[in-house]
């Protein structure tokens, strides 16, 4: 589950820890949580802010969505996107699971070294164009 979180028309991203490259913020949803609470924990663990409000941008499922793990698991994600609008930015701090927070306008996006599967929720975010939910 990712969250596309905007200030003034850019987005959030953060570089990465384990690659140094940028993503959405985000993670999994632990066993007990709905996607809702997980998304909101997410936000808050990465980033500081409270998501006060979320909405379903798009579900990304394609088949070639395959991850490698340096320990070996091998998983397809079947993402959830969401539209976060948070309580305001004054709390925005980075976690450990990121070098930096950074907003970018969209025009600068499709030129970032972005993990790849962030890359086609990034471009749908651009162009608008998600896959149905």
């Amino acid at each position: 589950m990712l969250a596309l979180i905007e200030r003034d028309g850019a987005l959030l991203l953060g570089r990465r820890s384990d690659c140094g490259r940028w993503g959405l913020v985000g993670g999994r949803v632990e066993i007990e949580e709905s996607l809702e609470d997980g998304l909101r924990r997410e936000v808050r663990e990465e980033t500081g802010l409270a998501a006060v409000e979320c909405l379903l941008f798009g579900v990304f499922d394609d088949p070639t969505r395959i991850v490698r793990y340096p320990d070996g698991n091998v998983v397809r994600l079947l993402t959830f996107a969401y539209e976060v609008r948070v309580q305001d930015f004054g709390t925005l701090r980075r976690s450990g699971e990121s070098e930096e927070l950074r907003f970018f306008c969209r025009q600068e996006l499709a030129s970032l070294d972005v993990i790849e599967t962030a890359r086609p929720i990034i471009e749908g975010y651009v162009s608008r164009d998600v896959p149905p939910s």
